[in-house]
């Protein structure tokens, strides 16, 4: 029987394709991996799409107008941990500093590492959603069968009551989602008592950071 001199027989072809589309699946993970924290930073600038802004200190005006705001927490696919906010809602007064917490639980017998991208809805309030402290601002590391509570410190810019798409905003939500982060080189894991999150100093209960907030 004579070989067809015109290409690879069936199955060595099929494995050809098989090896490129695994190929080009593992780049676009790396990728997608990549660019969660540029797209962060992009978004922190900015404020687009629904990111709040990053303050450098507290507002100087309080008003007598309250807004709520609702704490949600997501985990992406492939971290293996529990996310969620100590308290689900927080009523404060528009300018006001306040402090959240959410809770992360790592469940398994290895450390896992993981970063955090956050989003305020509705979009148009973002602007005016600032940041003093975050947990999401760093990269966090939770030991095995670890956990521990994680502060957010932020204000409502009083500049919200001027806007006419978002002055008249009752209830925002921030948002957040962790997603999975491979150790940096020479990154000493910590052992299976160290709850403590990696860039806070985890020092006083929460009330007792609350206060220090205030």
């Amino acid at each position: 029987m004579q070989k067809n001199g015109h290409g690879s027989p069936p199955h060595r072809r099929h494995r050809a394709t098989a090896l490129m589309c695994a190929a080009l699946v593992a780049a676009m993970v790396g990728a997608a991996y990549a660019a969660v924290p540029l797209y962060r930073l992009l978004c922190q600038v900015t404020g687009f799409g629904g990111t709040p802004r990053v303050a450098s200190k507290p507002s100087a005006t309080v008003l007598d107008r309250t807004i709520v705001v609702r704490f949600d927490a997501n985990v992406a696919p492939g971290l293996a941990w529990r996310f969620e906010p100590v308290e689900q809602t927080a009523t404060v007064r528009i300018g006001e500093n306040a402090l959240a917490f959410y809770r992360a639980t790592n469940p398994t017998d290895r450390p896992v590492h993981g970063t955090a991208t956050y989003n305020v809805f509705p979009e148009q309030a973002a602007p005016y959603f600032n940041k003093l402290q975050c947990f999401c601002f760093t990269e966090q590391v939770l030991a095995p069968g670890g956990s521990v509570e994680m502060p957010v410190s932020f204000f409502v810019d009083p500049q919200i009551v001027g806007d006419k798409d978002a002055g008249s905003t009752t209830h925002i939500t921030l948002s957040y989602t962790f997603y999975p982060v491979e150790p940096k080189p020479g990154f000493a894991s910590p052992g299976p008592d160290a709850a403590k999150p990696a860039g806070g100093d985890g020092t006083g209960t929460r009330q007792e950071r609350s206060n220090r907030a205030g």
